[in-house]
């Protein structure tokens, strides 16, 4: 991996955010410190570095901190530009990317989160929209390897770490993702195959003991 000087990853092991960032680091080759917040007890430097959502993952770089995802997954492929490009060299297909990471967001991580923050009796819904995001996601990859085609890219990225959630969604939302999505789900394999994504990406076994115990924390049995 290239030497980097000052790169330090504030981050969660068992965060689809910051696994992002883990895998878009490894694209690149460049090496960087890892420190795992606790959450319950977010360190001085967690909250100096994003005093506006003290959340992770954040990226300091030489002092300076980046916040949020996908803001991260571009600052690092703007910053090392020579290798591995995440976005498209074209100005319609970067807007194109950015509005498929936006939607992974926006339906499928947050309602992923409400699958297992909600009780049995309301996750209905979160459940109807989460299963027909995957639909969607998929007719959007369609036959090819990748989102972006051959290349594997900004939208893989935002979307890969999923591969590590699915066990947890699926208990708690009662569905098997494999038969709602195969597509998908055979994309998510191919990727597993990518050493950046293979290092990065916790076992989904030890993320579900960790949302089981999140959810023992916040009272919901």
């Amino acid at each position: 991996m290239a030497e980097t000087k000052e790169l330090v990853l504030l981050n969660c092991w068992a965060s689809p955010y910051g696994m992002r960032c883990r895998i878009a680091l490894a694209e690149k080759r460049v090496e960087y410190e890892h420190k795992d917040e606790n959450l319950m007890e977010k360190s001085p430097l967690l909250l100096q570095s994003n005093p506006v959502h003290k959340k992770i993952p954040v990226l300091v770089h030489g002092g300076k901190p980046v916040c949020e995802s996908l803001v991260i997954v571009q600052y690092v492929d703007e910053a090392w530009p020579d290798r591995a490009p995440l976005l498209p060299a074209d100005a319609y297909g970067r807007a194109q990317a950015r509005f498929w990471a936006d939607f992974v967001d926006k339906k499928i991580f947050e309602c992923g989160t409400k699958l297992w923050m909600l009780k049995k009796e309301a996750q209905g819904a979160a459940k109807k929209e989460f299963t027909e995001g995957l639909k969607l996601l998929e007719g959007e990859l369609g036959e090819k390897k990748y989102f972006g085609g051959d290349t594997f890219g900004f939208v893989d990225v935002a979307l890969v770490p999923l591969m590590a959630w699915f066990r947890t969604f699926e208990s708690f939302g009662s569905f098997i993702a494999e038969t709602e999505a195969p597509k998908l789900v055979a994309w998510g394999k191919r990727c597993m195959e990518r050493e950046s994504v293979a290092m990065s990406l916790p076992d989904p076994g030890k993320v579900y003991e960790f949302v089981c115990f999140m959810r023992k924390m916040l009272g919901l049995g």
